[in-house]
This record gives structure tokens, sequence and C-alpha cells, in this order.
């Protein structure tokens, strides 16, 4: 298949393009058809029925054999409530090992599908475009017109922006379908400025840990299926439906400060950035007030449970240049207990004072309080 440079064409190749990729990979033949048994596209061997209707057990969505001694399996294709199709995959092989990929290619025809559906293209990327947009004044609105366009919106989403470099934009579609597997609810996808936008369910936290492991694997896990791509990316924080366009800004900071820190290669996670976002977007005073307190609180709140003075500690630590010795003497403990009161500070902050990068969060959190206090 052709190569492109960044994943920035529309969609991700149709079911033509995704029934070629399942059976260029699975060495199977593919059929396509939709919720009306009309052809959509066949790929592959060419021993299969013209449909696959007079040959279903049931119409349940589950992989299932196909009767009259057709070697093949099928799979509802479905978009929350709504079917939209089936795809069958015929062939000598253990097709059974094949369930797996049959149903994420389903799942990114049933994209596909469903982008399409309706009475206009698109019916669903716009809606995900109006809900970027805040055009909704409350969740009811904004559930009702997407369950319209055969969306069952979740209560919460983490937005993921990629980028991708020397991607076969389909297998990189399928995969990230397979990688952001989020809660209940339907994804959403988007294209801006070269990126492909993803809001992964997370109407639990844990939807949102899993969003963020994903997100960290994403490169390696690529190079494991023989995808020659290397991507650069962003992850948001989990927001409620309707604060979406927060999660959105936040993943596409996070993607250009990846990219302009680390190069390509590297999905970087907005809450993980420390001072970075605020220097890019060059926060107001209620924005960094905001900040140091968000970075100093878990000090804070250690001292005032534990009655110890880590915060004071980590103030002097940087006042006198790292001077251990110094800050020993000035707190008059033992140059041990300072090593020790470092560690803790690290480990309730979640961070290394080794690392210039999260020395320069901590010193711009404590910058920032002595200034706006």
């Amino acid at each position: 298949m052709p190569k492109i440079s960044r994943v920035s064409r529309r969609g991700g190749g149709g079911a033509k393009a995704l029934a070629g990729h399942l059976a260029k990979r699975a060495s199977v033949g593919v059929l396509v058809e939709d919720a009306q048994w009309r052809h959509l596209a066949a790929a592959g061997s060419t021993g299969m029925p013209s449909s696959v209707q007079a040959h279903l057990q049931d119409n349940t969505p589950d992989f299932q054999k196909l009767r009259n001694g057709y070697a093949g399996r099928t799979v509802a294709i479905v978009t929350g409530d709504t079917r939209l199709g089936r795809l069958s995959i015929f062939g000598a092989n253990d097709l059974d090992t094949l369930e797996h990929a049959a149903r994420l290619t389903a799942s990114a025809i049933a994209v596909e599908l469903a982008r399409e559906s309706g009475a206009q293209p698109g019916r669903r990327r716009t809606f995900w475009e109006q809900l970027v947009a805040q055009t909704y004044n409350d969740t009811v609105a904004a559930r009702d017109d997407a369950a319209s366009r055969s969306i069952a919106l979740a209560t919460h989403y983490v937005a993921v922006a990629l980028e991708a470099e020397n991607a076969d934009a389909v297998a990189f579609r399928v995969a990230v379908l397979e990688a952001f597997r989020g809660g209940e609810g339907d994804a959403g996808f988007l294209e801006r400025s070269g990126a492909l936008i993803i809001f992964v369910p997370a109407s639990r936290e844990v939807d949102a840990s899993n969003t963020r492991a994903a997100a960290a694997l994403l490169q390696r896990n690529l190079q494991k299926q023989q995808l020659e791509v290397r991507i650069t990316g962003g992850v948001g924080s989990r927001v409620a439906a309707l604060s979406l366009q927060r999660s959105l800004a936040e993943a596409e900071a996070a993607l250009t400060i990846s990219r302009r820190l680390y190069g390509s290669g590297r999905v970087a996670i907005y809450e993980e950035l420390g001072g970075y976002p605020l220097l890019l977007s060059g926060g107001d005073s209620n924005a960094m007030r905001d900040f140091a307190r968000r970075i100093l609180a878990p000090l804070r709140a250690y001292d005032e449970k534990h009655q110890t003075e880590l915060e004071r500690t980590l103030r002097l630590y940087f006042s006198v240049g790292e001077n251990v010795k110094t800050v020993a003497a000035e707190l008059n403990v033992h140059r041990h207990t300072v090593f020790y009161r470092l560690r803790q500070i690290g480990e309730i902050c979640g961070c290394k004072l080794d690392d210039p990068h999260d020395q320069l969060t901590l010193r711009m959190a404590i910058a920032i309080d002595a200034l706006t206090a």
C-alpha cells in the first residue's frame, strides 16, 4: 500500500481498503455487506458466496460459522445499538484464530460506515466537531444528538493527538483502534492540522489510566506489529463529555511540547509535563497560581499531616545552590537527614530532583508561589 508522510487524509481508507488490509495480512478472503445485504467490498480469495445472508446460523453479532459447507466465519458490523452490516472471512486456515483481527476490522469499518450514514456525509464527525466547539448547552442535548447519529456518548473522555511519519493510513488506523479501546461508549475521531485525534471513552478513572498506559506503549506495540511508523503524540486529562475541548487542547499542547523537546517517537502525557504547558501558553496570573498550588499541594499536605518541613527544606535547597551541607546547617540537622528528606520529596511529588525537567517544574512552582503570595 502507498505510504504517506502523515496521517492527514480523510478517514481510514473506507471498507474496501480495510477489507483489503485484512485479506493481505491474514491470507483470507473477505466479504463486506451492509445492513441490507448489499455488497460493499471483497478482497482475497474468490471462493466466496455473493452474500452470506442465506448461510447464517442466526443473526447474532457473534463470530459464527456459516452453513451450507462454506469454510467461513462472520461477525456483525455494529456501532452502539445500530447494525450496519457484516464482515465475513473465508479460507482454509484456522479461521477461529482470526476472530480478534476480524472483530477489529469490523470495528474500523463501522467507524467508516457510520461516518457516511444518514442524510449527509460525516454526520458522526460533525457531532465531534460540534462537541469540541461547545455547541451543546447541556449533557442531555449532546446525548440526544449523539444518539440520532448512532453514537453512544460516554460520560467522560480522554483526548489523544497523534502524528505519524511514514504511516500506512489503514494499518495505522486499525492499530490505533486496537490500542485505545476505552470504557463504555463510542470513541470519536477527528483530523486537525495533520494529526489524528482520538476521543477515548473514560467513564471511570481506570479507563483514563489505561489510555495513558496504552499511549506510553504505543510506539513499541506498533513495532511489534511490524508497522514501519514513527509517532509523536500527546494525551489530555480525563474530562466530562461537555468539557472535551479542554482535553483536546491539552493533548495538542502535549504533542507540541513532545515534538519540540524530545523530537519524534514519543507520546507525552499532559499531566506529567510539569511547567512546560504553562511556558508554552504564557499562562495568566490565575493559571500560574493554580499551577504552583497543584505542584506544591502534596508536600504541604504531607507536612501538615506529619508535622515535617519538607517544603521548607526544598525551598532552602534551591536557594543555596543545592548545597546539602549548608541546608543541614541552616536547619540544624544532620546532612543524612537532608538527603532523606530530598528522597521523600521526590517520592511524594513523583519526580526526580536530579532530572532537569522535574527540577524546572519545582523551581517554577516555588518562584510563582513566592511572587503571587
